[in-house]
C-alpha cells in the first residue's frame, strides 16, 4: 500500500511540475515574441537616415 501511494504521489508531483513548466514556457514565448516585435518596430522606424542598426 505504501509503495503504490508513493508512486501516485510521484506521478502527481511530476504532472504538477511539467504542467507548471509548460505554462511558464508558454508565457516566456509570448514575452519573447512581444520583445522581438518591439525590436523590429524600432529597427524599421529608427531615426536618422545614416544611422547604423548597432551601437558599438
Amino acid at each position: 500500500m505504501e509503495v503504490s501511494m508513493g508512486v501516485v504521489l510521484l506521478v502527481l508531483l511530476l504532472a504538477l511540475i511539467f504542467g507548471g513548466l509548460g505554462f511558464a514556457l508558454h508565457w516566456l514565448w509570448i514575452i519573447a515574441i512581444v520583445f522581438f516585435l518591439a525590436w523590429l518596430a524600432g529597427f524599421a522606424f529608427r531615426s536618422g537616415s545614416g544611422s547604423r542598426w548597432y551601437r558599438w
